[in-house]
């Protein structure tokens, strides 16, 4: 499929760019509304080993802008307070939102440092709490639940709830549902998350291979299925209708493969390539009902089931 195909939902204006705001953390809200949150390249540091946006890290507390974007229309608000070690990004409910740090440890009396911070529609930091070590990814729900799924060093460490792999957290930092044993096997990382409706994907692998799990959050139940691409970095569902990606890292494009559910199988029933605007890295992927959202270096495009 060629760009012009693509509908481009926001690009980094060019001033923005020139007067040294960088695009950092990113996340689609369940009601569809991209968000972006732009930060001075002077608080910055760049690493020399990871490529594209990812590879820009906070080097002491700062100030920020948040880049809401709706039904086209964009709203900007300052924000303070982000601090290093963001890596995550996610709406909550009531025009909330949440930074988390990807890795956390225990302090020096013992207890797991906070490594999540919800800002109020303000854009000021209202609380802390910790939802875990080594998350690889995060997407929130409707009524504000915080999806999560861990890496190797999460699942195999010590943090009491992340040693099953899947988790979801409210927005206290309570910890609400964990899958108990109920995975066709034990995780090693996760790969994707997404929601559709009130119910959240969470695609995840392991030495047996690739899963997709799907949660209820109200009963807590839990379905899972074999992912029928090893490789998946995005998954956006509707219905028995999936698309999942699996990107050229750091090129422009992404191989995008559409399944079908049938006798509680996930079957891929065609596959082609994407030519974006710009490279694709690491959490470069989102879906929200049957939508992915796609970020191309500081260009956003959607696709639909």
């Amino acid at each position: 499929m060629a760009l012009g195909e693509l509908p481009v939902v926001w690009s980094l204006p060019t001033e923005d760019s020139r007067a040294g705001w960088r695009a950092l953390w990113w996340s689609v809200g369940p009601s569809g509304e991209l968000a972006v949150v732009l930060v001075q390249e002077r608080h910055l540091r760049r690493s020399p080993y990871i490529k594209g946006w990812v590879g820009w890290s906070v080097t002491a507390p700062c100030d920020g802008i948040l880049v809401v974007v709706s039904d086209g229309v964009e709203h900007r608000t300052s924000m303070t307070g982000i601090v290093p070690g963001t890596s995550h990004m996610a709406l909550l409910s009531w025009s909330r939102l949440l930074l988390v740090s990807g890795r956390t440890r225990r302090d020096r009396n013992g207890s797991w440092e906070r490594n999540a911070v919800v800002y109020s529609p303000g854009g000021y930091p209202v609380s802390h709490f910790c939802i875990g070590d080594d998350i690889d990814c995060i997407v929130t729900d409707r009524d504000g639940g915080i999806w999560t799924a861990y890496g190797d060093e999460g699942i195999y460490g010590d943090h009491p709830e992340t040693s099953a792999g899947l988790a979801r957290w409210d927005t206290d930092g309570i910890h609400t549902w964990s899958p108990r044993g109920r995975l066709p096997v034990w995780p090693l990382g996760g790969s994707a998350a997404a929601t559709e409706e009130a119910v959240a994907w969470l695609a995840w692998y392991s030495h047996g291979g690739a899963f997709l799990s799907r949660v209820d959050p109200a009963t807590g139940d839990i379905t899972s299925y074999r992912n029928p691409l090893k490789d998946t970095d995005g998954i956006a569902v509707r219905g028995t209708r999936m698309l999942l990606t699996s990107r050229y890292h750091n090129r422009p494009g992404v191989e995008l493969s559409r399944a079908e559910l049938a006798d509680d199988t996930w079957v891929i029933t065609g596959q082609e390539k994407l030519r974006l605007p710009g490279p694709v890295v690491m959490r470069c992927v989102q879906g929200r009902d049957g939508i992915l959202w796609l970020r191309a270096g500081d260009t956003w495009v959607r696709i639909e089931a």
